[in-house]
């Protein structure tokens, strides 16, 4: 039986990064209090805006650092050449408590983060 869980534990794909870059992170006082997503802007809340995606997924975001977050994209961003993604105040400050800019890697996980129950309609 162990030998099952482990062959099983041990085929399987870790996930891949749906992209990596530069992240950076914007605030209220930098930006339109409303998002694109129509939600207002909060500094103290773990959000992101992204290119591309949709509203209401959440991903995960790894700083080369090692630190994680889990974010809600909710905005349209970055667009400055070079980064993949805009954090909130308070993601940024998960990943790195002084920098403004750092290596990520994104991983999408759906509509609902880890930890919460599926939404039930």
């Amino acid at each position: 039986m162990l030998e099952l869980v482990a062959f099983m534990m041990l085929s399987q794909k870790p996930p891949s990064p749906v992209i990596d870059g530069v992240a950076s992170y914007y605030t209220v006082a930098s930006s339109s209090t409303l998002t694109a997503s129509g939600e207002t802007m909060r500094d103290d809340l773990l959000t992101c805006a992204m290119l591309t995606g949709e509203f209401g997924t959440y991903y995960r975001i790894v700083a080369d650092n090692g630190r994680s977050v889990v974010v809600k994209l909710n905005d349209r961003g970055p667009y400055i050449d070079g980064r993949v993604i805009d954090l909130s105040k308070a993601a940024m400050r998960k990943l790195h408590p002084t920098s403004g800019l750092v290596n990520v890697e994104i991983y999408w996980l759906g509509k609902n983060p880890p930890g919460r129950p599926p939404r039930i309609k």
